[in-house]
């Protein structure tokens, strides 16, 4: 809840802050993905919709009332038979006489109200609306989740990077100092110009790493814009620090017990089951009878010439429909066991996610620990190497070393500084890992 209310915070400050924002936090960059997602705005969207299914479904229990006005102009009237008798009675009783009933002109004014009585579907479709509006919550929280993953991953390898390019900048200084210094040991004549071409040599080759280095940082940044909704075009800056995002993580998240409902997906899962439970009650009010009420009022005119003193009727109606189901030839029948066919599979579809995340959060757990010991190990080696290196330098310049151990010893302390930073990039993710795994 906590962290919910800082991504609220960092998201409205970004908002007033607008697209000026070049430097971001990993909880800065996951407010502003937040803020910009198209996926989450959608999902904000299915909720309105869901809302407005509510208020649609509601709708058809309420009294709906309609107004009607129709005219009618007969060109010719329709002729009829009837029996001749009626007009002549000493007529044929076989011989039928043509007549024409009615009026050239025909205006009718019509006022009707009609409503549901009782209909079992019709609350069951109200639930289902309701429900529905929970579905699409979750989706959004399940939306959400997705994006903060996805900054995430796009940021750690963006800042290893950068942690990379800063010791690797280091080291080119170092080098560059140590060149200075061996200089001028040559130019006093205790050194050889190999030992200084070998020093050019791996700053040389130091700085096209570095440049290499910085497209890739360059390319890391675009994918993380890309995850974010950021310009493209608009370079930004990461302030967060890897020693300030690998904070330890509770035993609790080690070894306690999984909670599935942290889960956004889970959670979904719930919804949708609830959703398939009430198709099949849906399905069986169809075996129950409905009822609904009606009532109308209407004021017709007649008259060859409605201009001319028409004739104008009234007429009132109200009454009730009931309507029985008796035989549907087995159809019922089959659609509510289809429904709960389909129910069984969700049923089972939300049994395997739970073994999935179980075996998820397993082995999120495990590589988590892994990196956890391999940067333990990777610490120690970069101290060693820096030792190895630090003695080579002052062998060389107490006379008793050589330029090629310099070069061994910066090799292998720049090797070592590169694993060492590989084993922080997998601890990241590794703890990015389980953080999703525990639905954090």
């Amino acid at each position: 809840m906590k962290n919910n209310f800082l991504i609220l915070f960092l998201a409205f400050s970004i908002v007033l802050t607008g697209q000026d924002v070049t430097e971001f936090s990993l909880e800065e960059a996951i407010a502003f993905a937040m803020n910009n997602s198209k996926a989450v705005k959608n999902s904000q969207i299915n909720i309105s919709d869901a809302e407005q299914q509510i208020v649609e479904t509601r709708a058809m229990g309420i009294p709906q009332v309609n107004a009607t006005v129709g005219y009618n102009y007969f060109i010719e009237l329709p002729t009829s038979l009837i029996p001749a008798q009626f007009l002549n009675p000493i007529a044929p009783a076989d011989e039928f006489a043509e007549v024409q009933f009615g009026t050239s002109n025909n205006l009718e004014a019509k006022i009707q109200a009609t409503a549901l009585l009782f209909d079992g579907s019709y609350f069951v479709g109200l639930r289902a609306a309701r429900e529905a509006r929970s579905y699409a919550a979750e989706q959004l929280a399940q939306t959400k989740q997705e994006l903060g993953q996805r900054v995430k991953d796009a940021y750690f390898p963006s800042l290893i990077l950068q942690t990379s390019q800063g010791t690797l900048e280091k080291n080119i200084i170092n080098l560059k100092k140590l060149r200075v210094e061996t200089n001028a040991l040559v130019e006093a004549g205790f050194a050889e110009q190999l030992d200084l071409d070998r020093l050019d040599l791996s700053i040389a080759n130091l700085e096209t790493e570095l440049e290499n280095l910085g497209r890739q940082i360059d390319l890391a940044k675009n994918y993380l814009k890309f995850q974010m909704g950021y310009p493209i075009d608009k370079d930004i800056t990461l302030t967060d620090n890897v020693e300030a995002l690998l904070q330890e993580v509770t035993s609790e998240d080690l070894i306690g017990t999984v909670n599935y409902q942290s889960r956004a997906d889970y959670r979904v899962m719930d919804r949708v089951i609830e959703l398939n439970r009430l198709n099949v009650d849906l399905q069986k009010q169809a075996y129950y009878p409905s009822v609904a009420g009606f009532a109308s009022y209407s004021y017709t005119g007649q008259g060859n010439n409605l201009f001319k003193d028409p004739a104008w009727f009234p007429t009132a109606l109200a009454g009730l429909q009931l309507n029985v189901p008796i035989f549907s030839g087995l159809q019922r029948n089959a659609k509510v066991e289809r429904a709960k066919f389909q129910l069984d599979i969700i049923e089972n579809q939300k049994d395997e996610l739970a073994r999935g995340i179980l075996l998820e959060v397993q082995n999120a757990r495990g590589n988590y620990n892994n990196s956890l010991r391999r940067v333990e190990l990777q610490k120690k080696n970069i101290a060693l190497a820096q030792k190895i290196y630090d003695t080579a330098q002052i062998k060389y310049k107490e006379g008793v070393g050589s330029s090629l151990e310099i070069n061994q010893a910066e090799t292998s302390l720049f090797n070592t500084q590169q694993n060492y930073d590989q084993a922080l990039f997998d601890l990241l993710t590794s703890k990015s890992a389980l953080e999703k795994a525990l639905g954090k």
